[in-house]
């Protein structure tokens, strides 16, 4: 019991107040949840209450998630809740800096709620948390989880493509018969870079049997080095980025839409989306996926 007094004070001590967040990733990345408590506690103590300790505890309330300790995790939800629904006032530049842990919180709550068999339960949560911050941060990420719950089995939402680049990206509908791979990018995105050569030769040995491919893109309202951009900046920049990092890719079609990314709930790049010949979602997998995930599950719709 004294080491983790001691433990506590050092961290107290040393601790700086943006590296909370990482300190306790670390920890929880470890297994060692004490520790990350113990962590959040000494910074509780120094800071009060402020967006980078609610982020902090969402990261508790994940790892706690992780490691199936699913009452623990929706404590550590409900506390995020609590700290931040009354910060969620005034200027939105304040907000937003609540809203990332507020995001967090709802998921976790909603992966609780379907690990305690409640799916349906938790999607009519997250539904109504939607229609509360649409508009905002958490848009996606909040129909991400939705996705994740309901999507695979049903028909795949319509792309909007009115910009694009690349090849004309055709219609979902118009694709019937194919299977077809939809994979979700970002100009900043290094895993999205990193997976281009996987797909480019995963279409090479599949696109002769019947696989379709759509690479969506979204504004992002920053070019290199963060600097702020609006679209008529941005777009030239993606095209820049296309040409340069996604040459094998070259015939992708490339829709350039945020609605494509709110539909689909790519908060998470790249979200990678498998639909079967019939237009029906197979396969909804934010992040990256190997090389060998990828082709077993193409191969399931091929055959």
């Amino acid at each position: 019991m004294e080491v983790r007094f001691m433990f506590a004070a050092l961290l107290l001590a040393s601790s700086a107040r943006a590296g909370i967040v990482e300190d306790v990733r670390a920890a929880i990345a470890s297994g060692d949840l004490t520790g990350a408590d113990l962590q959040v506690q000494a910074y509780r103590r120094a800071h009060g209450a402020d967006p980078e300790l609610a982020a902090a505890i969402s990261w508790q309330a994940r790892g706690a998630l992780a490691a199936k300790k699913l009452d623990q995790a929706a404590s550590y939800a409900d506390q995020v809740r609590q700290m931040v629904l009354p910060n969620l006032r005034g200027p939105r530049i304040d907000r937003e800096k609540w809203l990332y842990a507020m995001g967090a919180s709802i998921e976790v709550q909603a992966q609780v709620m379907a690990a305690q068999g409640e799916s349906a339960d938790a999607v009519q949560f997250l539904r109504g948390e939607l229609k509360t911050y649409t508009g905002t941060s958490q848009q996606e990420r909040i129909q991400k989880n939705i996705n994740l719950l309901s999507l695979e089995g049903k028909p795949a939402p319509a792309l909007e493509a009115a910009v694009w680049f690349g090849p004309q990206p055709p219609s979902i509908a118009s694709l019937r018969g194919k299977a077809v791979l939809l994979f979700f990018w970002a100009h900043w995105c290094p895993d999205c870079k990193a997976t281009v050569p996987i797909i480019a030769g995963l279409m090479k040995k599949y696109g002769p049997r019947g696989l379709a491919l759509i690479g969506p893109t979204e504004y992002y309202g920053y070019v290199a080095n963060g600097m702020d951009a609006p679209p008529a900046v941005e777009k030239p920049y993606i095209e820049q980025i296309r040409r340069q990092f996604y040459a094998p890719l070259a015939d992708m079609p490339t829709p350039l839409s945020n609605a494509n990314f709110a539909r689909y709930g790519a908060s998470s790049t790249p979200t990678l989306v498998l639909v079967d010949r019939r237009g029906i979602v197979r396969w909804y997998h934010p992040g990256a996926a190997t090389e060998q995930e990828l082709a077993s599950h193409i191969e399931q719709l091929l055959r």
